[in-house]
């Protein structure tokens, strides 16, 4: 084998390798940066006294609840809805063959906002679970109502793409005729932070949801690794390889939009990062799905770490919604992505 060639094969597995080491290392550096700094050393010793690994009084109980009450899980949100929105971008870019594709494409964004308006403004629900829950249910509304507008045979990408800008359109207004409605300023400045996306309120809870459905979703995608491939070059070309089409289109969809609500639902609408993160991936590994994925999922998760770390350090005292800072990152990066693409033959 040429020396170039053994390069670009061995590529793939040193990136993915890569991203196995610096993640951790990403997460653990993210967790002891703060109002109150703290040393690595501390961190481990409070997770490993949680995990039983480890005496559980070697850190004083003021850093121990910084650490496992308060940074351990919004630094692990943050890289578990990361991954999830990269693997749902992913998924979405091959199936509808459309590099714009994101995770919200199919209206769970907006179900999922005004599911969150309907608890936090009409008080629909109460608990710490009413606000998530609300959340996931409205984004799968919302996903109900794609379903119905494509019928039983989907259709083309296009008409999902349209089904989906329909949705979204009509979950958004009724998401501003609630908050219009309620006429409070305080409950519109809790859904207006909100609904830029924030991963403040995390819990364990919401990490245990958003880990277990990013886990399955991963699975399910890299099961259907080859058929993702088959799709990039069209739904005729992938049935003609023997790819049963409909079927896979509407469990993958089905997962994708599931994923996208459960990640919604626990840190509101964050952009950019299930449109960019794919293509950044596809530049370091390629475009087969099964290194793509893992890597993307990687990529994405320590991308929404040091993002959310600099929106909650930035301008302390005073924190910025992390969604904000991706949408300041990810427009001139889309606006590169969009100038090659019209610029290309």
């Amino acid at each position: 084998m040429p020396d170039g060639s053994r390069r670009r094969s061995a590529r793939p597995t040193v990136v993915l390798a890569a991203g196995c080491v610096l993640l951790p290392l990403s997460v653990l550096a993210a967790v002891t940066i703060g109002s109150a700094d703290l040393p690595p050393y501390d961190v481990l010793r409070v997770v490993a006294g949680h995990l039983g690994a480890g005496p559980a009084d070697t850190v004083s109980p003021l850093r121990d609840s910084i650490v496992w009450d308060l940074r351990l899980p919004r630094v692990l949100l943050a890289a578990l809805v990361g991954a999830g929105l990269a693997v749902c971008g992913t998924v979405l870019q091959a199936l509808t063959r459309n590099p714009l594709a994101d995770p919200y494409l199919l209206g769970v964004s907006s179900g999922a906002s005004t599911g969150a308006v309907a608890v936090l403004v009409l008080g629909a629900g109460s608990g710490s679970l009413a606000l998530p829950t609300g959340a996931f249910a409205g984004a799968l509304t919302a996903f109900g109502c794609v379903l119905v507008l494509l019928g039983r045979s989907l259709g083309g990408t296009t008409k999902v793409v349209l089904a989906g800008v329909m949705v979204s359109q009509l979950f958004s207004a009724l998401t501003s005729l609630t908050v219009l409605w309620a006429g409070d300023a305080e409950q519109t400045r809790s859904v207006t932070f909100w609904l830029m996306g924030s991963l403040a309120p995390a819990t364990w809870t919401s990490v245990t949801v958003c880990a277990g459905a990013a886990a399955a979703v991963l699975l399910l995608c890299l099961a259907r690794a080859d058929t993702l491939d088959a799709f990039t070059f069209g739904r005729e070309a992938a049935s003609a390889l023997g790819v049963e089409v409909r079927r896979t289109e509407r469990v993958l969809y089905t997962g994708t939009a599931v994923l996208a609500g459960a990640l919604v639902s626990a840190g509101g609408a964050i952009g950019f990062v299930g449109l960019l993160v794919p293509h950044a991936a596809r530049f370091l590994v390629g475009a087969r799905h099964r290194v793509l994925l893992p890597v993307g999922a990687l990529l994405g998760s320590a991308f929404l770490v040091w993002a959310d770390t600099a929106a909650r350090t930035l301008f302390s005292p005073q924190e910025m919604p992390v969604g904000v800072l991706t949408a300041l990152l990810g427009v001139p990066a889309f606006a590169v992505l969009l100038r090659r693409r019209v610029s290309a033959p």
